[in-house]
Formats: structure tokens, C-alpha cells, sequence
């Protein structure tokens, strides 16, 4: 299994991003990463380490050695499927302002790139295009595996910290991990459906307040479900990610494309989704 985290250096609803919120889920992800010798990618958002100033350049450079890598997410949290294939390049090119230099001072390239929403072209035309300048650009489209909707749970941590909620803010974690543990389940599942064999998995996860203090729970149980740890390019090289995939507006997970592509019926209602109580919580109902 690969490890992703999208929207670094700190995915916040809004613009105004805590510089506290930021160090603090930095720290503990990192360091949780490093001391179970797990490699991740972590996909950065270039307005994101602006708004920052020089902490955002700073949380950076830690995903810049050792078994961490950076990755490009745009220079905006930006819907390709609203955009043309002009302003998109913008985005991916923006988007390296900071990292592909921060990288390059130690040697290292910045090799794939993930779209927000993981929207990768909305048209057969805006695929194909998509697909082509990002190789003119070198990169390789990052893809993912499997979604645990993180950012619904934590939408409703951030509201339970607002508040200094601490009951609730234990109840979304527990409810985040036993969801976690289900869609690890189902996935995994999927992808042995449809490719008929195990291909090495690829986590989608957000730099976020929850995931920082789940860090350690979420590992542990990757590990309980039979999987190891390998970074996102050896995932990658499996034969199964060349498998073309056809243009779509949503953003599902790759298995779902691979069965689209293959001709493999599959039944997305069997997937589970977040319980009610936590939508209706994060979207402000009592």
C-alpha cells in the first residue's frame, strides 16, 4: 500500500488557515510516518503555502527527505471539469512554484501529479489532452484506490474542536475509524473483482486535523488488514495502473474505472457510505 495526503501543507475549509492547526498536524503526521518507517507522498496545493508564508515553505520541507516525497495538487484546489484545457496547464505549472525547486535542491524530481476531486478530464478530448501535457510536463497521473470520505468526518471534528466538544470529537473518531476499516474492506475487495488478483492499494488521505490525530490507528490498521507499506511510485509500477481509463465528470476510485474500462459489472450501492448523523453534524445541524 501507497500513502497519499492531499491539500498540503494543511487542507482547511476556506482560505484562513490556522498557522498553529498547521504545525500541529504537520508534526504528528510526520513523525508518526517516520517513526513507523512508512513512506508517503503528500500532494501540495501552491495558494495553500502562500497563504502560509514561510511556514508553509517550512511544514514542506519535511516531505522533501527521507522516505516522504512532494507531490503536485495545482496551485488551486481547482474543478478541471469547470476549466479549459489552457487554464488547467496554468494550474499544474503553478503549481510547482514552490516544490519543484525545493526538490530539485536535494536532487529529486517531483513526479506525479493528482487532481483535486481526482477529476482527470470530464471529456474523451479533455482526458487525452490532460494525459499529454502532463507527460510533456513529466509527470504520471497519480491515482488512488481507496476513499474513506475523511474530509466529511473531519468537517465534523473541526466543528467538535470549535466548539471544545471532546465527547464528540472522540464519537468522529471512532465512527471515522470503524468506517475507515469497512472501506479498506471493500476496496480491496473491488480491486480482486475486477483486476482479479491484489494490486498494491493507493490511500487517499487529506492533511487535516483528524487524520493527525488518527495517524497512528489508521497504520495500524492497514497492517491488521494484511498490508504493508511501499511508496506511491512502486505502487505504480504495477501493470494494473497502465490500464487505460475513460473520461468521466465524478471522481470515483480507480477500481471503478478499471471495471468501466475491463467491461466488469460492478454494484457501487454495495459501497457504504458515511453514516447520516455525521453529515447532518459537519454541515452544521445539531
Amino acid at each position: 500500500m501507497a500513502i497519499t495526503f492531499d491539500d498540503l501543507p494543511y487542507a482547511s475549509e476556506g482560505s484562513d488557515i490556522s498557522t498553529k492547526a498547521a504545525i500541529d498536524a504537520q508534526h504528528r503526521i510526520v513523525h508518526t510516518l517516520r517513526q513507523a518507517h512508512v513512506p508517503a507522498t503528500g500532494f501540495a496545493n501552491e495558494d495553500k503555502v502562500v497563504a502560509l508564508g514561510p511556514v508553509g515553505r517550512r511544514l514542506l520541507t519535511e516531505w522533501n527527505k527521507g522516505l516522504l516525497a512532494l507531490g503536485n495538487h495545482g496551485y488551486s484546489h481547482f474543478d478541471s471539469n469547470d476549466l479549459n484545457i489552457e487554464t488547467i496547464e496554468q494550474e499544474v505549472v503553478r503549481g510547482e512554484t514552490t516544490i519543484r525547486p525545493m526538490a530539485a535542491s536535494v536532487g529529486r524530481a517531483i513526479p506525479f501529479f493528482r487532481f483535486p476531486y481526482n477529476h482527470i478530464g470530464d471529456t474523451e478530448s479533455k482526458r487525452a489532452a490532460i494525459e499529454k501535457f502532463l507527460a510533456d510536463h513529466g509527470y504520471t497521473l497519480a491515482a488512488s484506490t481507496i476513499d474513506t470520505s475523511d474530509y466529511l468526518f473531519n468537517n465534523g471534528y473541526e466543528r467538535a474542536f470549535a466548539k471544545r466538544d471532546k465527547a464528540m470529537m472522540r464519537r468522529i473518531k471512532h465512527a471515522y475509524l470503524d468506517h475507515s476499516r469497512i472501506q479498506i474492506a471493500y476496496y480491496g475487495e473491488l480491486v480482486r473483482k475486477v483486476i482479479g488478483r491484489e494490486v498494491p492499494a493507493i490511500m487517499l488521505l487529506h492533511a487535516n486535523r483528524l487524520n493527525s490525530a488518527t495517524i497512528g490507528q489508521l497504520l495500524a490498521l492497514f497492517r491488521s488488514a494484511g498490508y504493508g507499506f511501499v511508496s506511491l511510485t512502486e505502487a505504480q509500477r504495477d501493470p494494473a495502473y497502465s490500464t487505460p481509463v475513460a473520461a468521466t465528470k465524478f471522481g470515483p476510485m480507480w477500481a471503478y474505472r478499471w471495471a468501466r474500462t475491463r467491461h466488469v459489472k460492478v454494484d457501487g450501492r454495495l459501497e457504504q457510505e458515511p453514516s447520516n448523523w455525521i453529515g447532518a453534524y459537519a454541515s452544521g445541524t445539531p
